[in-house]
């Protein structure tokens, strides 16, 4: 604050206690800025926040009988986010709101476009307890005004913020009705996820449909599923139906949360369908079904407004989704198929010499000569490699390509040296005594140790030479270690079980539906063994299960085949 201006003085206003601040301000001096803003003329301002820190700073000033410029930060007017942040960030540990009213405070900046991480940092809170408070925007506004007024306690109120509107409905009117009892607490979380049967009334699915048995109480009011199972099979299969429903409406993606999996609205901002909005369906462990329309996260509603503000068509946005395979999947994927692509290269010597022609004359990554290094991403993708029956195959034609040349490392590469020129010498030498088929032996291992893994050039030799992965690769623990997108989960076991047993599976766990994958690959639990299956993405040509994008291989092959159409 510059001299000659100044602040309006509080008439009629107490002085506020400053007790706890004056020995710091004493010591230091004023730190933290006070947030003012003009009031009524340039040289006049009011204080936002940081009233104590003025006064404080004017006792200190009053005792030593000078003062210091004190810093101020001008907020513009209108600025009521700011303002709002500046009055709670002075008075929060003073006077400890109520959650109900930091939910208040703290829903009206969210809308305003701020994010957790910035409410947490503002009020120097973590961000568990900045979305811990954000949850109560769940709660129907009746219980939420029952919390504020300690009707009930903090326990009951968070569990009530994990259920359903339906189940939040059923407890209200026990809680208003004074012949019934609300459970609170602990019996609450048990009447909300545990021992509960399951009631007829939340069926997605015709109740006629139903093969199993229904029972009823003695009123005939209500009725209940008697096997949980099935009925679990039924909804999730109405459940992947309503699915399906909405992406034929024209939904870019519809996401099925895992059962007793919470929607925050909070966490989300609305956005239409023309816009790229995304349905989110939540399922309670009670069976209940609810589907929310047009939301996407916080972070994809940004990008997709960055790219507004970049001059895009904000009416056909790329769907914002992540790719199909994650890195270590990439890298397992590339890997299998450059080990078996290169050993079925192995009988096909002339079309490796053609291969090692090409790379003479226009390059490549690899051409120095240089080794692929076969770089795994991490010890599973490594080990799966080292045991592939690919792997094997090609090390057993090294040993005997390195024996020709009279190589004393049995186990090492056959390209891959310095320059050395008396090296060169003494290989071709070597060469000049084999015939021209041990010659070609030699080019064709050369050439595949030079291959680049995970390139263009993969997909058009394993596809010229109809690679059948099935001979060198089967899904191993690796593979199903590295499969953790449930989405595509759920399309390998239409694969393996069909779309009906998929569709049946839609909203398990990740973990659940690659073990009945499993099963139906062993034979086990009743499953009917499929053999020699491949996923998509192992095949040649390669397979895309959705269209996000992100997947190498599939991309590539449509390029190469476009070019091999037109020779």
């Amino acid at each position: 604050m510059r001299r000659g201006q100044h602040f309006r003085r509080e008439h009629g206003k107490r002085a506020p206690d400053i007790s706890d601040i004056l020995p710091s301000v004493r010591a230091r001096g004023v730190l933290v800025p006070l947030l003012v803003r003009p009031n009524g003329s340039p040289e006049s301002f009011e204080i936002v926040a940081g009233r104590r820190r003025y006064f404080a700073a004017k006792s200190v000033a009053d005792e030593r009988a000078e003062g210091d410029p004190l810093p101020c930060a001008i907020m513009e007017g209108g600025d009521d986010a700011d303002a709002l942040e500046a009055s709670l960030i002075e008075n929060i540990a003073r006077l400890d709101p109520d959650e109900v009213s930091q939910w208040e405070t703290f829903s009206r900046l969210i809308g305003q476009g701020r994010t957790v991480a910035d409410i947490a940092a503002t009020f120097g809170i973590t961000e568990l307890m900045v979305k811990r408070i954000l949850a109560l925007g769940d709660l129907l506004p009746k219980i939420r005004e029952a919390y504020r007024r300690e009707e009930i306690d903090a326990e009951t109120a968070r569990y009530l913020t994990m259920a359903s509107t339906a189940q939040q409905k059923d407890w209200l009117a026990l809680f208003a009705d004074p012949e019934q009892y609300a459970p609170l607490g602990f019996q609450l979380k048990q009447w909300l996820f545990g021992g509960q049967s399951i009631s007829t009334k939340v069926a997605l699915f015709a109740i006629e449909d139903y093969p199993g048995l229904i029972v009823s109480d003695l009123f005939g009011e209500d009725s209940y599923f008697a096997d949980a199972d099935l009925f679990w099979q039924k909804q999730n299969e109405a459940i992947a139906a309503t699915r399906d429903a909405y992406l034929e409406a024209g939904w870019c993606e519809v996401v099925v949360l895992e059962t007793g999996q919470h929607f925050h609205s909070w966490d989300h901002e609305k956005a239409p369908k023309k816009k790229g909005g995304k349905v989110f369906i939540a399922v309670t462990h009670r069976g209940e079904v609810e589907c929310h329309e047009g939301w996407l996260s916080r972070k994809e509603a940004r990008r997709a407004r960055e790219k507004c503000d970049g001059g895009e068509n904000p009416e056909t946005p790329d769907k914002l989704s992540r790719p199909e395979l994650s890195g270590p999947m990439q890298n397992y994927v590339d890997l299998h198929r450059h080990a078996a692509v290169r050993a079925a290269m192995l009988d096909h010597p002339a079309v490796a010499l053609r291969l090692m022609v090409a790379h003479a004359i226009t390059g490549s990554g690899l051409w120095q000569v240089r080794l692929e290094p076969q770089r795994a991403a991490n010890e599973t993708v490594a080990a799966s490699l080292a045991g592939c029956r690919a792997e094997a195959a090609f090390a057993e034609k090294r040993r005997e390509v390195l024996a020709l040349l009279g190589s004393p490392d049995e186990e090492g590469a056959v390209a891959g040296g310095n320059g050395d020129a008396f090296a060169i010498a003494r290989v071709f030498a070597r060469l000049l005594a084999l015939t021209d088929d041990d010659v070609m032996r030699v080019l064709t291992v050369v050439m595949a140790e030079t291959l680049e893994a995970g390139s263009a050039v993969i997909e058009a030799l394993g596809n010229h030479l109809n690679v059948d992965m099935g001979a060198y690769w089967q899904p191993d623990d690796a593979f199903f270690d590295l499969l953790r997108d449930k989405e595509i989960a759920n399309s390998l076991l239409a694969d393996v079980g069909g779309k009906h047993v998929a569709d049946g599976n839609v909203a398990e766990k990740v973990k659940t539906q690659k073990k009945i994958i499993r099963d139906f690959l062993s034979g086990e639990n009743g499953r009917r063994q499929v053999e020699a299956w491949l996923p998509r993405w192992m095949k040649f040509p390669a397979e895309s299960y959705t269209d996000r994008g992100g997947f190498r291989a599939a991309d590539q092959w449509a390029r190469v085949q476009a070019l091999f159409a037109s020779e």
